[in-house]
């Protein structure tokens, strides 16, 4: 598993995302930003926050992965695994033009 770079803690995720710490405590219950646990801090993967907003497709994928089972910490695991298919790891893949993709994949392991 190739392990996020960045951490984030939920304070700068709000100052990134221009908004409250409320806002972000709602964002991660609603499921549309994932939230773990590091050294007993909630951390956010600074790769899922990018200009001001959360990835567009980060919302669904971790609905689809969430309804598959995947508990926060193995939707982690799952956005972090290097795969040679993508450009490196879904994570890094959500970013770009193979958003869609990652999302398809996603529903796949649902099924």
């Amino acid at each position: 598993m190739t392990e996020t770079a960045h951490w984030l803690t939920l304070p700068d995720v709000a100052e990134r995302l221009d908004t409250t710490i409320v806002k972000v405590h709602q964002l991660i219950k609603d499921g549309s930003l994932l939230a773990v646990r590091r050294d007993g801090i909630r951390v956010v993967p600074a790769e899922l926050v990018a200009n001001e907003t959360v990835l567009k497709h980060l919302p669904g994928v971790l609905t689809l992965l969430h309804d598959a089972g995947f508990n926060d910490e193995e939707a982690l695991r799952w956005l972090y695994t290097a795969d040679d298919t993508l450009p490196g790891t879904p994570a890094e893949a959500l970013g770009g033009d193979m958003a869609r993709e990652v999302k398809r994949r996603a529903q796949a392991v649902a099924f």
